[in-house]
């Protein structure tokens, strides 16, 4: 047992940590890490560059220097390391989508999580009567930015399962709910022998046939059209799944890990990744808090453990389970036919 005074720190620095949040958010928003990648500046010249009222300009970079996005060196504004790599816009590890997407919608949604919990029912843009993901789906330029923020959230794991799976125990391979297409894509840049679909409904395949494109994989990485409820799954050595179980209740759940077994031959593997929390349930806060995101979000979805995920593909059918982490929060479950 602990004998240390209690303080309050922790649970103020908690309690306000939204402020430290929008701070970052709306840095993104506004492109500073982008704009002082191309020319660091002063105050001054940032202000001016970026639009800041004289009021605010000092307090806000300040801010992110002591927030550790920025550095100040004789007055000059530059950006940290992992700024500079992940949050200049015009560079391919960009993370900010994610970002652009929490300012845009998620954190006026997480402002509704007390009615959540009481009630049980999700806080977005659907109503009770729409298809869950339809509103977003609707407004082609609302979906190129949701899938874009699935890229962002997603390309360490993307890259870590591209290159750690074994993958030259196979030949071909189906992101299903691929978003982007990112998951693929480095699954194929990283295993030149792997032909690849990326598997989602049609209003994806513009956006995910120009990140194919862009990366110089269009003639070994193709579009099917589908959805993953009412359309059987593309017949491929490896079905996988990033970022998808999570969004369905437990009998959507158990119905996906189905039909990808249905779909795989012997031997073949299914990969669902998700920020999978740790079974005892006390470490993976951000893998808790994101099955609170599905809360509001969806109408049944909720993060799991990694038991919970091999004991449903058991289940299912699946002779080998296993539980790997990948990066940060994110871990994956393969189950083997």
């Amino acid at each position: 047992m602990s004998t240390a005074t209690p303080t309050p720190d922790h649970i103020l620095q908690t309690g306000m940590a939204f402020w430290a949040s929008k701070t970052l958010l709306s840095a993104v928003e506004m492109e500073v890490f982008t704009e002082i990648a191309r020319h660091p500046g002063t105050v001054e010249s940032l202000a001016g560059r970026l639009g800041l009222h004289p009021r605010s300009a000092q307090d806000f970079l300040d801010a992110l220097v002591a927030l550790g996005f920025l550095e100040r060196h004789d007055g000059v504004y530059t950006n940290t390391p992992s700024s500079d790599v992940f949050l200049d816009k015009r560079k391919p590890s960009y993370v900010g989508g994610m970002l652009e997407m929490a300012n845009k919608r998620l954190y006026p949604h997480w402002n509704k999580l007390t009615t959540a919990l009481r009630t049980g029912e999700q806080q977005n843009e659907a109503t009770g009567d729409q298809e869950n993901f339809a509103v977003l789906y609707a407004d082609p330029t609302r979906l190129k930015g949701f899938l874009r923020a699935m890229t962002g959230i997603s390309r360490g794991a993307n890259m870590a399962i591209a290159s750690r799976f074994h993958w030259d125990k196979y030949t071909t391979a189906a992101d299903c709910g691929t978003a982007q297409g990112d998951l693929i894509v480095q699954i194929a840049l990283h295993n030149h022998h792997i032909s690849g679909i990326g598997f989602d409904l049609p209003e994806v395949a513009p956006i995910f046939e120009e990140h194919v494109e862009a990366h110089g994989l269009s003639s070994r990485v193709r579009f099917q059209a589908g959805n993953f409820f009412q359309h059987p799954l593309p017949n491929v050595d490896v079905i996988l799944m990033g970022h998808i179980l999570h969004d369905w209740n437990l009998d959507e759940k158990k119905s996906l890990i189905r039909k990808a077994y249905e779909s795989l031959p012997e031997g073949g593997a299914f990969i669902a990744y998700d920020a999978i929390i740790d079974d005892d349930r006390k470490t993976n806060a951000f893998g808790l808090l994101m099955s609170l995101n599905m809360l509001i979000e969806t109408p049944g979805g909720f993060d799991y453990t990694g038991a919970d995920c091999m004991a449903w593909m058991k289940d299912a059918g699946f002779r080998q389970t296993r539980v790997e982490r990948l990066v940060g929060p994110d871990s994956m479950v393969v189950g083997i036919k």
